[in-house]
């Protein structure tokens, strides 16, 4: 009975520690500042941008993030979980007034740079592994 009762709770925690580091559920969405302050590194290692360029793109994607948010919060409360497509087409028009403000600011060196460089690394990336088709 006690190897029983040992075993079990072997099991548990092992089934415990397994789940938390595979993410676990323990997943917050980043702030709109946290967001803001991820774009502001890249782009002041990148691109060295001066001060007021950046409090100018600061202030572009804390617009957009904002933005972004309550779309998503929409779409979660009009009817659950939406598709990912629908939620891509429903982004764009976001993507290109941020893309629009940010030409305004940025040379065009410096958005091909954003568009071809910065902004891919910034996108989430998925996880590899799960499934047993490799």
């Amino acid at each position: 009975m006690k190897n029983r009762l040992l075993l079990l709770g072997s099991l548990l925690l092992f089934g415990t520690v397994t789940a938390f580091a595979q993410g676990g559920g323990n997943f917050q969405r980043r702030t709109v500042e946290e967001r803001v302050k991820m774009v502001h590194a890249k782009l002041d290692s990148a691109l060295k941008l001066d001060a007021s360029k950046l409090t100018e793109v600061d202030s572009i994607f804390a617009g957009y993030y904002r933005s972004q948010d309550k779309l998503r919060e929409e779409m979660m409360s009009s009817g659950g979980q939406p598709d990912f497509q629908q939620m891509r087409e429903k982004m764009q028009p976001l993507v290109a007034d941020r893309d629009d403000k940010l030409k305004k600011v940025l040379t065009e060196e410096q958005f091909k740079k954003w568009k071809d460089e910065i902004e891919p690394s910034m996108r989430p990336q998925r996880r590899q592994g799960g499934g047993g088709n490799r």
